[in-house]
């Protein structure tokens, strides 16, 4: 059964013209430029949930990183993000 639903928020009239305005200027409804951007948030959400448990199932089983280690990593992270 993959039957849509329908989520109802209120929103400031900044946010609302905003919305109206994006989803005009790539032809689609506000109703689908707001369901793409819920999908796409989710999906995000979801994503760093499973990359977080990803780290705490590792530390459960005693794969523990140094903090110096921490650290190159996240620095080449961003590095990496930089060079896009």
């Amino acid at each position: 059964m993959n039957a849509s639903v329908s989520i109802t928020t209120p929103l400031d009239p900044a946010t609302f013209a905003m919305v109206e305005e994006l989803a005009r200027y790539r032809g689609i409804t506000g109703e689908e430029f707001a369901a793409e951007a819920i999908r796409d948030a989710a999906e995000h959400h979801a994503g760093m949930r499973a990359f977080i448990q990803e780290g705490i199932d590792s530390a459960d089983r005693g794969e523990l990183i140094s903090q110096e280690e921490m650290e190159i990593w996240f620095e080449e992270r961003v590095a990496a993000r930089r060079r896009g």
